[in-house]
């Protein structure tokens, strides 16, 4: 009989403590589930004894570490399962290597296949020579079935032609509640305060989010994007960009100008904004567009995502997958699908 498979969780911030909390209420439900060896955060390493709930309470309360820990992963063997919880490109880096050794890897972080083509290159290849899975469905669309299904799609003789999608959960949010009365800084602060966005909202408005995620997509299409080749609109204005973090709070309002300006111009054409990344025989790009009545992207409200694929298979009308794309208890499901369709 194969032996049960370990888990070894790094990341301990809200989509890993969700992910603690999911575990329990499906093991209060009787699944089998793999058990925990390990938690790991910025602070240091933390053995389970099986249950996580402890050990995450040590990891969140333990002090910082002056020089982020090593974290050392030696007891886990082949078949064991690593869960990247982060957004550390250094915990992605080690994604390939792992893999390798027979190790699985369950991620919601981005920086793995969403980063430099060596990278994904690298965990691809690992994948083979160590015959193990990368489950990376909670990367794009907090787990709707899109990379599966454009997998799928080309696996079984299909084209696909462009991909194009609201990616961005927050961007979704703002974008869906925006109506160019109120000010876009004022949609930014709610949207902050409820955790859609990143703390610094940069992050999300520059659209480097969604250039990782249409990385990802374009891969999985089998089409080897590289990062510099998107063309990248960024919301945020040069005072924003420059503001520390003292003064991002006053910078906010720069962005109102000129996104009322846009909205105003996409009214008059009967034309709603979202803002969309997209890749076809022409390029990739990401940006906001004014979508006319008819486009497969303008439906879907909060934070929902909205992908259609075009492909020779769905040449009339694309294939349009939809569904909440944000918050960390869909991102911790995403991860335990993976988990366990991955685990013996």
């Amino acid at each position: 009989m194969p032996r049960q498979a370990r888990i070894a969780l790094l990341g301990t911030g809200t989509v890993g403590g969700a992910f603690v909390a999911r575990h329990q209420r499906l093991a209060a439900r009787g699944l089998p589930l793999p058990t925990f060896e390990l938690l790991a955060n910025s602070r240091g390493v933390f053995v389970c004894d099986g249950e996580p709930e402890a050990s995450l309470r040590s990891a969140v309360d333990a002090p910082r570490a002056d020089e982020p820990p090593d974290i050392d992963l030696a007891s886990l063997r082949r078949g064991d399962i690593v869960v990247d919880a982060t957004a550390s490109d250094a915990v992605a880096a080690r994604h390939a290597d792992w893999l390798a050794h027979g190790i699985h890897v369950v991620t919601a972080n981005k920086l793995g296949n969403g980063a430099e083509l060596l990278r994904a290159q690298a965990i691809a290849r690992a994948q083979r020579e160590g015959r193990a899975q990368y489950g990376d469905s909670a990367t794009v669309g907090a787990g709707l079935p899109l990379l599966r299904s454009i997998r799928e799609l080309v696996a079984g003789g299909d084209a696909i032609h462009a991909v194009e999608g609201v990616l961005s959960g927050s961007l979704a949010w703002l974008f869906d509640r925006y109506d160019g009365m109120r000010p876009f800084s004022g949609f930014v602060r709610e949207a902050r305060a409820a955790g859609y966005t990143e703390p610094d909202p940069r992050i999300d408005l520059s659209g480097e989010d969604v250039r990782r995620k249409l990385l990802i997509l374009a891969r999985a299409a089998g089409i080897a994007l590289e990062a510099h080749e998107i063309r990248v609109d960024s919301l945020v204005p040069e005072a924003l960009a420059r503001a520390d973090d003292k003064s991002l709070e006053a910078a906010l309002p720069s962005l109102d100008a000129p996104l009322r300006e846009r909205h105003q111009e996409a009214c008059r054409g009967g034309a709603e904004l979202r803002f969309v990344g997209r890749f076809d025989a022409d390029g990739a790009s990401v940006g906001l567009r004014a979508l006319h009545a008819g486009h497969p992207l303008r439906g879907g409200e909060g934070t929902d995502n909205r992908v259609a694929i075009h492909s020779d298979r769905y040449a009339e009308r694309p294939l349009v997958v939809q569904g909440a794309g944000a918050g960390a208890e869909i991102t911790a499901a995403a991860l335990w699908d993976d988990v366990l369709r991955i685990a013996p």
